[in-house]
């Protein structure tokens, strides 16, 4: 599930195979932007902003991508068959005389002035693997609406950028929390911690696309603490794993690492 390690490797290897290079192929594969060609043009950078994709063009363009649930780039040589998926999935195609970056998938896509990309990025909170990210800001972001339950908090990409669902739940049981806790509620010093931890979790993973937030050589059914282990044991006390439904994603607790309130379709 792309989430803001995911989508930093992402921009990486993107980077790696377009910046510096002029297009040869410039495919967007959406009404609005289906004749538009940047062809001839080089690729400046391609920058990671949360759960954002910003690949900035010369002559002052930024194409803007979000991965979302199932989204995905994928880069082959020039001239190599792609193999992300059927070719009606494909929204877009980049490319040089060296690679070609494929787009499957993207719900999100669009054609910004590189001036007028906070359009698409300007909301968001603090990147957690971003050059401007502030830990105090995070903290008082997080912390704003005390009512509001950690998972939720955790979620809105104004108070932090990066974290998905699959953080989500596994910083609710790092913290001994439900994702049901009021912020508010949230014991001293642990919304500090949270968020030190979230960056730190975030760092050790954006370079490999198998996340893991366990310590030492797990296996790899173990290398999540609770994340898509519903009824398996908890790695720290043995009680079964549960899941249940908010704000229409499905989150995962132990019962009895994590205190505060449960979901209401507890499985």
């Amino acid at each position: 599930m792309p989430e803001g390690d995911t989508v930093w490797l992402t921009a990486h290897k993107l980077h790696e195979a377009l910046a510096g290079r002029v297009l040869t192929l410039f495919d967007l594969r959406v009404p609005r932007f289906a004749t538009t060609d940047l062809t001839g043009r080089e690729v400046l950078d391609v920058t990671p902003r949360g759960k954002h994709l910003l690949t900035r063009i010369e002559d002052g363009f930024t194409l803007h991508s979000h991965l979302r649930m199932d989204g995905s780039w994928r880069v082959f040589a020039a001239g190599e068959r792609p193999r992300g998926g059927p070719g009606h999935q494909i929204r877009a195609i980049l490319g040089n005389s060296e690679h070609a970056a494929v787009g499957y998938r993207l719900p999100v896509l669009e054609l910004l002035r590189t001036q007028d990309e906070a359009r698409a990025v300007g909301h968001l909170g603090p990147d957690l693997l971003g050059p401007d990210w502030d830990p105090g800001a995070a903290e008082r972001n997080l912390l704003a609406d005390a009512a509001r339950p950690l998972g939720e908090a955790l979620l809105d990409q104004r108070n932090l950028a990066g974290i998905g669902n699959v953080y989500k739940s596994e910083l609710a049981f790092l913290a001994r929390c439900t994702p049901w806790l009021p912020v508010g509620e949230l014991p001293s010093g642990v919304p500090a911690r949270l968020v030190a931890t979230a960056q730190r979790l975030l760092e050790a993973n954006k370079n490999r696309f198998e996340r893991r937030t366990t310590p030492g050589e797990r296996r790899t059914e173990q290398r999540l603490f609770v994340y898509g282990r519903v009824g398996r044991p908890c790695l720290r006390c043995g009680t079964l794993i549960r899941k249940a439904g908010q704000d229409e994603r499905v989150t995962y607790w132990c019962p009895r690492c994590q205190s505060g309130p449960t979901g209401p379709a507890d499985a």
